[in-house]
């Protein structure tokens, strides 16, 4: 975030308070990811944001792991978000901190609030207590529960403690306004028994905080300063400030911002769960999710993401971010940083008809035109190679600048041809391409009178290669998946989102590529090399074209 760029309301709020010495040791943030789930492309937004933030202005940002809920937590999904977030360039140094560290604390929150006439044990079910909440505009009526003594609701709470009841059979519940325009604030369930087992507490409580209990009282344990959240929370402010007031504890301060919805793709972690579960991904991290795993093993570096979160800014309204603005990001950043090489993923053979038989050459070719210090490599060149089956028309159009007979084109980093002829099977398919070249026109040469206005890459088929390409496509097959709650939006999920290409042809030094090392091919786009291989032989992601090419 650049001094030179105009200030959101969050950095104007944080510069307001510091001007007038409210911290005067530094403002502190935290990010506070529930672990039910692989982080996605919002919650880097909030990464860079609470990161950022502390990195700007004097101060600290704590991870810590909203784990109320152990039916849909694990150990998995908590050492993921640690991976991403150090993945994305952060460290929260020793500050790594679980909402189950304070059980025991929040436990003593909520018999504070009993003994003070604030809370009480309902014995209802939750059909009730939903029913009991009335409407928006229509207040609600009271618990027939509400009006226990404090002896009683102390004794019964601490008998929920002990787990002498059943799932469902009681809550613990605020005492506030069932009358309140707010509906957060209609006496909102604050405990409820789970008899099951937590991923870091193992089977020590029988209840468990609700979320809207739990993430106020942390924040205000760790004392942050500034409780970033996303819009849907600004509905459970009152109800945090409300419970901090009557505790008497640290009043965090919270600020809501809009959350990132991405097109073509979706921000809930429920639904993104249910891809996987019913397999139409290989899992959180397949190549196609928003999830950063995912992001990373499509190739999209650490670099771009954050880039993109900045473009994207801090803004007080939800809307939809296009797709095409992330991959622009991605773009710009591999543009500087990946190597380029040599890729035929549909190969067509090329023979060169006056080239010496048994001869071949290394020629010289750079590995980064934007990076001098990326050096350079060489490139086998022979008789026989290998060029894409597109580059070639028998009866081209007027702007086809690529092989036809008759034509010339050049070759990258090495010769111009001229094309004599070629060859199809009984079936009509292309299946060779016979050229001559020029002795004189390796690249550089200034060889008066040889004009070629197309240029082509290609793969020695001698020196080439074998390889698999994963190409990607988007994850839905609409921009807004979500926008029609009558249709299911499995519905709209892209079946052609995956598609391998075999056969591939690869120059031979990509073979030494090391697992995630980015590359980009020559007039095909960015990949990455996969962390596995098939068959033996060595597997690229496809990461992003060299051009937007949704936008028509």
């Amino acid at each position: 975030m650049s001094s030179k760029e105009s200030k959101n309301f969050i950095e104007l709020i944080i510069e307001s308070d510091l001007a007038e010495g409210k911290f005067p040791e530094g403002i502190k943030t935290r990010f506070p990811p529930e672990p039910n789930g692989y982080l996605h492309i919002g919650h880097a937004k909030s990464i860079v944001l609470n990161f950022g933030l502390t990195q700007k202005y004097k101060g600290t940002t704590n991870l810590r792991f909203d784990d109320t809920n152990p039916e849909t937590e694990s150990t998995e999904y908590v050492e993921s978000i640690k991976r991403d977030i150090k993945w994305l360039g952060y460290d929260w140094e020793e500050r790594e901190y679980y909402t189950s560290d304070y059980f025991d604390q929040l436990y003593d929150f909520a018999t504070k609030l009993i003994r003070g006439g604030l809370a009480y044990v309902d014995d209802s079910n939750t059909e009730t207590i939903q029913s009991q909440k009335g409407a928006v505009g229509q207040a609600g009526t009271e618990s027939p529960y509400r009006n226990r003594s404090v002896e009683e609701n102390l004794d019964l709470f601490e008998r929920m403690k002990a787990g002498e009841f059943q799932e469902g059979s009681r809550v613990l519940r605020a005492k506030i306004d069932m009358a309140s325009p707010n509906m957060h604030m209609r006496d909102p369930v604050i405990y409820r028994i789970k008899r099951m087992p937590h991923h870091r507490t193992g089977s020590r409580w029988n209840i468990y905080p609700m979320y809207d209990f739990a993430h106020g009282q942390s924040d205000s344990i760790e004392e942050i300063t500034h409780s970033l959240c996303t819009l849907e929370f600004e509905n459970h402010r009152p109800l945090y400030n409300w419970l901090i007031e009557k505790l008497g504890i640290y009043p965090s301060r919270q600020i809501e911002f809009a959350r990132l919805n991405l097109n073509y793709t979706v921000m809930s972690k429920r639904k993104l769960l249910l891809l996987v579960q019913k397999g139409l991904v290989s899992g959180w991290d397949d190549p196609r999710m928003p999830t950063i795993s995912g992001m990373r093993n499509r190739g999209y570096s650490p670099a771009s993401i954050r880039a993109f979160c900045e473009r994207v800014g801090i803004a007080k309204r939800d809307n939809v971010i296009d797709m095409s603005l992330l991959e622009f990001c991605v773009r710009e950043d591999l543009n500087k940083i990946a190597d380029r090489r040599m890729a035929v993923l549909d190969p067509v053979k090329l023979i060169i008809e006056n080239y010496p038989e048994g001869q071949e050459e290394w020629l010289p070719a750079e590995n980064n035109p934007e990076d001098d210090s990326a050096g350079s490599r060489e490139l086998p060149f022979s008789k026989e190679l290998y060029i894409e089956r597109e580059d070639f028309m028998e009866d081209p159009p007027k702007k086809f600048f690529r092989l036809a007979p008759g034509r010339n084109v050049r070759l990258k980093h090495a010769y111009i041809l001229h094309c004599t002829g070629f060859e199809r099977d009984e079936k009509g398919r292309l299946t060779e391409v016979r050229a001559t070249y020029y002795p004189d026109s390796r690249s550089g040469s200034d060889i008066s009178g040889i004009k070629a206005k197309g240029t082509l890459h290609w793969v020695s088929a001698k020196h080439a290669a074998e390889g698999v390409v994963h190409m990607y496509d988007r994850l839905f097959k609409v921009p807004e998946p979500l926008a029609d709650k009558n249709v299911d939006f499995l519905e709209y999920f892209n079946e052609e989102s995956h598609r391998i290409i075999k056969g591939v042809k690869l120059e031979p030094s990509l073979t030494e590529a090391q697992s995630l090392q980015p590359f980009q091919f020559l007039r095909k786009g960015y990949f990455v090399r996969n962390t596995i291989e098939h068959n033996g032989l060595p597997v690229f992601n496809m990461t992003v074209g060299l051009r937007d090419s949704w936008k028509k």
